[in-house]
């Protein structure tokens, strides 16, 4: 059975920074490219960044230059750092393989607000 548990979310002002965690099922870290993806009230899920098995990291244009994901193979851990926060980037933030996510796990929820 695979399983992400998500962590790290919060409420931060704007401009502030977060850092969210994942662990995942070692079966599936291993093989997979991994995506964080998140998905605000009212609209549908979308992939903010991802990152090969080989650590090779894609982002969505728009959190390039202020996300930063990474992933710690040894741990099953994939990371994203988020700079300079908005509030648009408010949602719930999910971690997944990529391309073909598995089922999802509950999240960790953003909130970017004054």
């Amino acid at each position: 059975q695979v399983h992400m548990v998500e962590s790290g979310g919060g409420l931060v002002q704007p401009g502030g920074s977060l850092r969210l965690s994942c662990a995942a099922s070692g079966s599936i870290f291993s093989i997979n490219s991994m995506g964080w993806y998140r998905q605000a009230p009212g609209k549908q899920r979308e992939l903010v960044a991802r990152i090969t098995s080989g650590s090779l990291p894609n982002y969505a244009d728009s959190v390039k230059g202020r996300f930063t994901i990474s992933r710690d193979n040894a741990k099953n851990t994939v990371y994203l750092q988020m700079n300079s926060l908005r509030p648009e980037d408010t949602a719930v933030y999910y971690c997944n393989a990529f391309p073909r996510p598995y089922a999802w796990g509950q999240g960790t929820q953003v909130t970017v607000s004054s």
